[in-house]
């Protein structure tokens, strides 16, 4: 017996940590995948897709031009609910804390349909902090009926919150699954950047930073300070060199180059595809980002962190000391990134290696659960 599993995603983030777990369940005995994009990174989401050789089976089409989240989710409640009509799924995986996430998984329940959630029970604790995602992975936690969390952590926030102990599934998280996977690819193959890769020109004699950010909570001041920060540290080490692959969003854009486009050792380029952006992460000599994957990945390849944001979710990451808080607060910034850059031991205590997020085997342990669940639901359904 086979079952129809659909996997929605729609953003670049997304899109990273289901591949490893749609290329696993694409070969999995007894499962038919189907693979739902609700476009929200059209074309951010089409280099993930390539890098890991995948394809959509649906393509919602859902963003337009100036769209609010609540026009977002209205247009994918209408068009998930026309493909769930259509599709049939036996379940609906969604992933972490998107707009897509939680909507894919109201309407899925809205149609009595089963919902995995991956990445489940990452918690702020502060609902407005980061926004909207905390909201939507709590309120996706409170429908979902398989809840896939990366660590005991998350397990117990969940339990907090009263989901039954038999609905969670430790697993590490898919994205160490991704990176660990690229990574060897990358190293079989000895893959370097493209002579006509704008990452061809940076010298590798120097050190390098790399920067991304895209939180929709840094909108406004946060990001001035943060490019401003920037603008400091560059001035400051004219023989470092600042890689920022800057998001598409209109509010990054404008920020970001308008303070940031003359500064000669500040390399403004577009988003990265995953094999690229690997390749930075690797090369970096630190990394400052509000990016929650990012959290995860660097840490396991012994890259430092410094963290754009007030909170994070990610609490493993600070125990080590290989990840730091600081904001976007301008001057905390240029400190800490100074202190990485100018003080050996310091570097090389932040550059340990540490992976409280998984060992690479994430997607085959919720593949295993998920087709135990269920073979169980329908065995329990022949019954009735």
């Amino acid at each position: 017996m086979s079952y129809q599993v659909m996997m929605v995603f729609g953003t670049r983030p997304e899109a990273i940590k289901m591949a490893p777990l749609a290329r696993v369940l694409r070969h999995w005995p007894g499962i038919e995948l189907n693979i739902c994009s609700t476009g929200q990174h059209r074309e951010m989401l089409k280099q993930v897709l390539d890098s890991f050789e995948l394809s959509v089976d649906q393509d919602l089409k859902v963003m337009t031009r100036g769209q609010t989240l609540n026009g977002l989710s209205e247009q994918l409640l209408i068009h998930l609910d026309k493909a769930y009509e259509q599709i049939k799924p036996d379940i609906v995986l969604v992933h972490g804390d998107t707009t897509t996430s939680f909507i894919a998984a109201l309407a899925a329940f809205n149609r009595h349909l089963p919902i995995g959630h991956v990445e489940a029970g990452l918690r702020t604790g502060n609902l407005r902090s980061p926004w909207p995602e905390e909201a939507n992975r709590r309120l996706t936690g409170v429908i979902a009926d398989l809840h896939f969390t990366p660590t005991t952590k998350g397990e117990a926030n969940l339990l907090r919150e009263g989901v039954p102990k038999a609905s969670i599934e430790i697993t590490g998280n898919t994205v160490i699954d991704a990176l660990l996977w690229m990574r060897t690819h990358q190293q079989d193959i000895h893959w370097h950047p493209a002579p006509d890769s704008p990452l061809a020109v940076l010298d590798d004699n120097r050190r390098m930073v790399l920067i991304t950010g895209h939180r929709r909570e840094s909108f406004g001041g946060g990001f001035r300070n943060i490019c401003l920060a920037l603008a400091d540290l560059a001035l400051r080490y004219p023989d470092v060199q600042f890689v920022y692959p800057v998001h598409l969003n209109p509010h990054v854009q404008t920020a970001v180059y308008g303070v940031l486009s003359d500064k000669p050792n500040i390399y403004l380029v577009a988003p990265q595809d995953y094999q690229h952006f690997v390749w930075l992460m690797g090369r970096a000599h630190f990394i400052l980002t509000d990016s929650g994957g990012v959290q995860e990945e660097a840490p396991a390849i012994g890259k430092p962190v410094l963290v754009l944001r007030n909170v994070t979710e990610r609490p493993s990451v600070l125990e080590a000391g290989t990840v730091l808080l600081v904001g976007t607060d301008t001057e905390r910034i240029v400190k800490e990134s100074s202190q990485l850059l100018d003080d050996p031991a310091h570097f090389k205590h932040m550059s340990r290696v540490h992976s409280p997020y998984g060992d690479g085997h994430a997607s085959e342990r919720i593949a295993t659960r998920l087709c135990a669940w269920l073979s169980k639901r329908s065995a329990a359904g022949r019954a009735v």
